[in-house]
C-alpha cells in the first residue's frame, strides 16, 4: 500500500455516480487529501471559473449536462497549469487519445485500483 500525507492538497472529483465518488474518497482517505465533488462537468468547469484552487482534478469523461472531454477543454482554457487525470470504464485507445486531445494530462480506467490512483497523482501532487 503507498502511503502519502496530502492535508495540505485539494482534489475537485468530478463525478456522477454516488457509488464511484464513495469509492474513491475511500481510496483517498489515507492520504488525508481534501476532496470536493462536482457531478457534472458544468458545474467543474464554473468552480474554476469563480476562482476556486485545486492541485488535481479528476475528471470522469461519461457525465450529464457537460461530459468530462468538453468540461476538461474549458477548465484548461481557464487555467492550464491544473493537472487533470480523466477516469472512465471504457479502456478502448480511441477514448484515451481523445482526452489527452482535450487537455487532460494523464488517464486511468475504471475499476480504479487504490494504489494505482495514488501513484498517478502522486506524480501530478508531488511535482
Amino acid at each position: 500500500m503507498i502511503k502519502k500525507e496530502w492535508a495540505e492538497k485539494k482534489v475537485l472529483l468530478v463525478e456522477d455516480e454516488e457509488t464511484n465518488i464513495i469509492l474513491i474518497q475511500e481510496f483517498l482517505s489515507i492520504t488525508q487529501i481534501r476532496i470536493d465533488v462536482s457531478k457534472n462537468g458544468k458545474n467543474a468547469v464554473e468552480r474554476i471559473e469563480t476562482g476556486e484552487k485545486f492541485d488535481l482534478i479528476l475528471m470522469d469523461i461519461k457525465m450529464p449536462i457537460m461530459n468530462g472531454l468538453e468540461a476538461t477543454i474549458k477548465i484548461k482554457n481557464i487555467n492550464p497549469a491544473i493537472p487533470v487525470i480523466a477516469q472512465t470504464a471504457y479502456a478502448l485507445s480511441e477514448e484515451r487519445e481523445q482526452a489527452l486531445e482535450a487537455g487532460c494530462d494523464d488517464y486511468i480506467t475504471k475499476p480504479i485500483r487504490r494504489d494505482d490512483l495514488i501513484a498517478l497523482m502522486a506524480k501530478y501532487i508531488e511535482q
